[in-house]
């Protein structure tokens, strides 16, 4: 598995009840997953426990083989060095894109690869073309972030996360700052990326795009309380909450 999570407890000091309760779920390697659920369900605070964001108190994060305890249940040292590893087979593509206005498309792809990696400039420029050309922008390379649509952006970031050959590619709700009619862009995006291996895992409330994925993760309070392919999932749920959050997305 790629990525495993294991009773994952995450309690916010004050609150009467904990965020994630013993949430566990597994994902292949390779697979296209959507994390869905209401607003409070725990999906940010998840995808922050597996970036290392935020300490979890209980239970596991094994991310290709790099396991991450809770503070319960490991020193900080231990904690520390497991991130460390497993931060090296992670990637998140942000909600806003973040990319750097004052870099060329090939920089923002670059910029990490020389300076954390410290790959020579020549091979760093090499592989974000490659990657870019693989992404359908072979022809916005050298171009500015503001002159560029939002879609276009979107695949930069993708792009520059995917330069790290990351393991695991995390997404906080991809299409949140798009127009809706470049969802099927950002869909293609996606599964382009699948053809590569890696495993995704896309935080969204969208119901088009997480119909187009290979599997569907529902959190309620806390807890994953169904999962399976999208046709089981969204098609005929068998939870009352999946149901009623599908009733709410129609």
């Amino acid at each position: 598995m790629t990525l495993k999570v294991t009773g994952v407890v995450r309690h916010y000091p004050g609150n009467p009840e904990p965020t994630l309760k013993e949430l566990s779920f597994d994902l292949p390697e390779g697979t296209l997953t959507a994390l869905l659920g209401k607003s409070g369900a725990g999906k940010s605070t998840l995808l922050r426990c597996v970036m290392g964001l935020e300490p979890f108190e209980k239970g596991t994060i094994e991310i290709d083989g790099v396991v991450i305890r809770g503070t319960t249940e490991s020193t900080a040292a231990e904690r520390h060095l497991a991130l460390a590893r497993a931060r090296e087979r992670l990637g998140l593509v942000f909600q806003n894109f973040e990319l750097f206005p004052h870099l060329s498309v090939i920089d923002n792809c670059t910029l990490a690869l020389i300076k954390v990696k410290r790959q020579p400039e020549a091979a760093a420029k090499a592989k974000a073309r490659e990657v870019l050309v693989q992404l359908g922008l072979e022809h916005r390379i050298d171009v500015w972030p503001e002159q560029l649509s939002g879609g276009q952006k979107q695949r930069v970031a993708i792009a520059r996360a995917l330069c790290m050959e990351p393991r695991v590619l995390l997404y906080d709700e991809p299409t949140s700052a798009l127009d809706p009619s470049l969802k099927a862009e950002v869909l293609q995006t996606l599964q382009r990326v699948d053809a590569t291996g890696v495993t995704q895992v896309v935080v969204t409330h969208d119901i088009f795009l997480a119909k187009g994925m290979e599997y569907v993760c529902v959190l309620d309070h806390g807890q994953v309380i169904e999962a399976g392919p999208p046709a089981q999932v969204l098609g005929a749920p068998s939870h009352e909450s999946t149901r009623e959050l599908l009733k709410h997305w129609q």
